[in-house]
């Protein structure tokens, strides 16, 4: 086997074909490796020269494992996967029936990152990059990245099934209602999923009027990105967009990832006409994803990133992303200076969940609503 890394974004488009043989042949790999994903998110986001995609193949050509790495932004040397914030699932891509390709794949990454660090971070338990963690023989650190929650892949009924007796009657009963509502699912395909991704970035961005939407999905990169990787991605059995209509018009539009292990409600958008009809919306995406993956057979239902009190709703087990530091001895200072800073950010972060939480038990004790800090005001 050999090794090369690729820096021309024009190359990694050709690199479709094979590209998303391998990721076919990587059971770990989750709908954030695939070609239209990355490829797309290159093209919104990568900055020109940037781009370091360490590929290696067998002596016949036959790719065999990828790492999709970007030199990030900034005066120092740090190389981070492709896909950015957008990404809830990083990791590198190896072939299940090459396993020895994860060495040559290691000792390739431990010669590009000689003088810089290799931030990998979003690594979900199970990864690929575990073992190159493993491989790896120079100055390694290991963290806690984003919490993710998950659902075993069964119908609707079964997750009930979970629930305390009072909350499943609950859940039924928000069921009960989005059936006398006559809500109507419907999968979007083909040429008209352009014009359903427009629809839910409206919508996602009138859902979260006057609450603050997080900026980058109000931009025309993003809704660029989506357009490319999704047409692709719903060709392919990748995504799939759902649109959900009450009397007649488009009320909610969702998009959800899928790979092999799983699939993830990445993105929606509801119209605010369904919180006055008094629909649990998160209640119908949930239905509709617990359906379509167990349907299809897959073994979990992400929520993705966050840890939102509507997902908690339905008992999700809590999973935790890593994140992997690797470099070579010259930057070791580097990568030491790097895990103590993201080590002190998540020491703040968690101070102020555990505030917020302390707020919201105070507020439901007193009946006052928490101040900004956290207490009760």
């Amino acid at each position: 086997m050999r090794a090369e890394v690729c820096r021309d974004g024009a190359e990694f488009g050709r690199l479709g074909p094979e590209w998303t043989t391998l990721y076919r042949r990587c059971s770990a790999a989750t709908p954030f490796q695939s070609h239209a994903w990355l490829h797309s998110w290159w093209l919104s986001y990568g900055r020109p020269g940037a781009l370091r995609l360490v590929l290696v193949r067998r002596a016949d050509g036959t790719l065999v494992a990828a790492a999709p790495l970007t030199r990030a932004a900034g005066p120092l040397p740090v190389l981070t996967p492709l896909g950015g914030a957008l990404t809830d699932y990083m990791d590198v891509l190896v072939d299940d029936d090459c396993p020895e390709a994860v060495p040559v794949l290691t000792d390739a990454l431990a010669r590009l990152a000689r003088g810089a660090v290799l931030d990998l971070r979003e690594v979900r338990p199970g990864a690929v990059a575990e073992r190159v963690h493993a491989l790896w023989r120079g100055p390694r650190r290991r963290l806690t990245d984003s919490l993710c929650q998950e659902l075993p892949g069964v119908p609707v009924e079964g997750l009930i099934e979970r629930l305390p007796s009072t909350k499943a009657q609950r859940a039924r009963a928000k069921l009960r209602k989005l059936d006398a509502l006559g809500i109507e699912a419907r999968i979007v395909s083909g040429p008209e999923v352009p014009a359903a991704l427009e629809r839910l970035l409206e919508l996602h961005l009138l859902q979260w009027q006057g609450r603050g939407v997080t900026a980058e999905h109000t931009s025309e990169r993003f809704a660029r990105h989506l357009e490319r990787a999704v047409g692709s991605m719903v060709e392919s059995g990748d995504a799939r967009v759902t649109e959900f209509r009450l009397d007649g018009e488009v009320v909610c539009v969702d998009l959800t990832l899928m790979s092999r292990q799983l699939s993830g409600g990445y993105l929606y958008g509801a119209d605010p006409v369904l919180r006055a009809r008094k629909a649990d919306v998160a209640a119908l995406l949930l239905r509709h994803g617990a359906r379509e993956t167990s349907a299809d057979g897959r073994a979990t239902l992400s929520l993705l990133r966050g840890t939102e009190p509507y997902k908690n709703h339905w008992r999700p087990e809590s999973v935790a992303n890593q994140r992997f530091m690797l470099a070579g001895r010259a930057a070791a200072p580097l990568l030491w200076a790097r895990a103590g800073a993201a080590a002190g950010r998540r020491w703040v972060a968690g101070q102020a969940r555990e505030r917020e939480w302390l707020g919201r038990i105070i507020g439901r004790l007193t009946g006052r609503r928490p101040t900004a800090n956290g207490g009760g005001g």
